[in-house]
C-alpha cells in the first residue's frame, strides 16, 4: 500500500524523484487549451464566459445573473446551521488576528540631516480570489486568501467561484460574507482566472489573483502572470511527518492520510528513526483507511507518492526534509523545539504531538496558501505583504545633493550616461 524505504536502499533515489516530480508535467493539450480560453476572453469579454460556464458548468449566466445578489447571500447564511455559522466565525476571527501581526506601516529615516529616505506602504486597489466550487468547496480557502487582502487594506475584494448546475455550498458564500468580499462572480476554470485578469464588461480587471484550483486555473495563472501579479502556482499537496519514536502511531497515520485524501497525486511521507514505530503507522494506515470516504483516492496517493523511511537518526530526517522542503512539515517528536533551529524550508511547521496539520488548514490563524513542490526554498506562506506594494522615498536637501553630487556625477559617466550626470551636475552649478 505505501513503499517502505531507507535512505541506503539502491531504489531510493528513483522512488524520490517520482514523488518530487509528480504533477511537474501538465497533461497535453492544456497549455494550448488555457491560451484559447484566455484570448477569446479578451476579446469577445462576457458573452465568452456565457458561452464557456455553459459547456463547462451546465450554468445559463447573463449579464443579470453572473454576480451573486445579496439575497442569495442572505439565503445561504439563513440556511447553515448555527454551530457552522460559529466555527466559520471563529475560524475568521483567529485568522484576521493572526495576520493583522503581519502589517507594515511605511517609514522615514533621518539618520542623515540633509537627506530623507524611506519606504511607502501601500495596499492593491482590487484583488481577485479563485474559490474552487460546486458541492467539495472549500470555504477555508476563501478566509485565507480574503481576509490578509481585508487587513491590508485593499480597496475591494472580487471573488469567483464556480457552480456547477448552479449550485454552490452555502458555507462559502457564508465565509464570503464574514470576510468581507465586496463581489462575487458565478465562473470559474481558465476564463474566470482572464476575466480578472483583463476585465470584461461585468467582472472588473483586478491587480492580483490569488487562490487555488486545477490544473487549467494554475495554468490559466501562470499565463496572465505580468498582465498581473498572482499568488504561486500551486502544486499538489503534501505532507512531511518526522519522527523519534515518541508519539501514537495511529496518530501520525491520520495526519498522513489528512492529505493522502486531497487527490490522487498528494504525498505523504513519514521519517522515523524508530523501525517498529514505521512498522506500527503502516499497519494503522490500513486499519484507518477502510472507514474513510475517500478510500479509493488516498489508496491511491499512498501507493504512488507516499513513503514510509527509515533514518539511522533525526539529523539525516532533517536533512532530507531540508532537501525537499515540503509545503507541511510535522514534527512529531519528543521535543520539538530542539529541532526547530535546524530546520530551513518548510511552508508550515506543525511542533509536536498535538498539532496535527489540519489545525493549520482550518483555524490556527496561519495562512493555509502554502508553497508547494520543493518552492518553500524561497516562497512564503499568503500573507498580508502579499497584497501591499512599496514605494521608495527619496528626498534630498540642497546640502543633500552637494555632499554626494559628485560620486553621482562620477558614476553616470562611468556608464556613459552623460545626461544622467547632468541633471546632478546642472543643480551643483557645474
Amino acid at each position: 500500500m505505501i513503499e517502505f524505504l531507507r535512505f541506503d536502499d539502491a531504489g531510493f533515489e528513483a522512488a524520490l524523484q517520482r514523488i518530487v516530480a509528480r504533477g511537474e508535467d501538465s497533461p497535453a493539450g492544456v497549455e494550448d487549451i488555457v491560451g484559447e480560453i484566455i484570448a477569446r476572453v479578451r476579446k469577445e469579454g462576457d458573452q465568452a464566459l456565457f458561452d464557456y460556464t455553459a459547456r463547462f458548468d451546465a450554468l445559463q449566466l447573463s449579464a443579470a445573473t453572473m454576480e451573486v445578489t445579496t439575497a442569495e447571500i442572505d439565503q445561504a447564511l439563513a440556511s447553515i446551521s448555527a454551530e457552522s455559522l460559529a466555527c466559520l466565525q471563529l475560524a475568521a476571527d483567529r485568522i484576521e488576528s493572526f495576520h493583522r501581526k503581519q502589517k507594515q506601516e511605511s517609514w522615514l529615516s533621518t539618520d542623515e540631516p540633509d537627506m530623507l529616505l524611506g519606504q511607502l506602504v501601500r495596499p492593491l486597489d482590487r484583488v481577485g480570489i479563485y474559490v474552487p466550487g460546486g458541492k467539495a468547496s472549500y470555504p477555508s480557502s476563501v478566509l485565507m486568501n480574503a481576509l490578509p487582502a481585508k487587513v491590508a487594506g485593499v480597496g475591494e475584494v472580487i471573488m469567483v467561484v464556480p457552480m456547477p448546475g448552479g449550485e454552490i455550498n452555502p458555507h462559502v458564500l457564508a465565509a464570503a460574507r464574514l470576510a468581507g468580499v465586496d463581489r462575487i462572480f458565478k465562473v470559474g476554470g481558465a476564463q474566470a482566472v482572464a476575466a480578472l485578469a483583463f476585465g470584461t464588461e461585468s467582472v472588473p480587471r483586478v491587480d492580483k489573483i490569488t487562490g487555488p484550483g486545477n490544473i487549467y486555473v494554475a495554468t490559466a495563472k501562470k499565463q496572465v502572470f505580468g498582465q498581473v501579479d498572482i499568488d504561486m502556482i500551486a502544486g499538489p499537496s503534501e505532507i512531511l511527518v518526522i519522527n523519534d519514536g515518541s508519539g501514537d502511531p495511529q496518530h501520525v497515520a491520520a495526519d498522513l492520510l489528512s492529505q493522502a485524501e486531497h487527490d490522487e497525486l498528494a504525498s505523504s511521507i513519514l521519517v522515523t528513526t524508530d523501525e517498529s514505530f514505521a512498522g506500527a503507522v503502516q499497519q494503522a494506515l490500513g486499519e484507518q483507511l477502510t472507514a474513510l470516504p475517500r478510500r479509493d483516492i488516498a489508496s491511491r496517493a499512498l501507493a504512488r507518492y507516499g513513503a514510509i523511511i527509515v533514518a539511522g537518526d533525526l539529523d539525516e530526517a532533517i536533512a532530507f526534509s531540508n532537501s525537499i522542503a515540503p509545503e507541511h512539515l510535522e514534527l512529531a517528536v519528543a521535543d520539538p523545539f530542539a529541532l526547530l533551529p535546524l530546520i530551513r524550508h518548510a511552508g508550515a511547521i506543525f511542533m509536536g504531538h498535538n498539532t496535527p496539520e489540519a489545525a493549520g488548514d482550518y483555524l490556527a490563524g496561519p495562512n493555509h496558501t502554502l508553497p508547494t513542490g520543493g518552492t518553500a526554498r524561497f516562497f512564503s506562506p499568503l500573507g498580508v505583504e502579499d497584497f501591499v506594494k512599496k514605494s521608495s522615498l527619496i528626498s534630498l536637501s540642497s546640502a543633500g545633493l552637494q555632499r554626494v553630487g559628485d560620486a553621482i556625477v562620477h558614476l553616470a559617466e562611468l556608464e556613459g550616461l552623460t545626461a544622467h550626470g547632468r541633471s546632478v551636475a546642472i543643480r551643483l552649478n557645474k
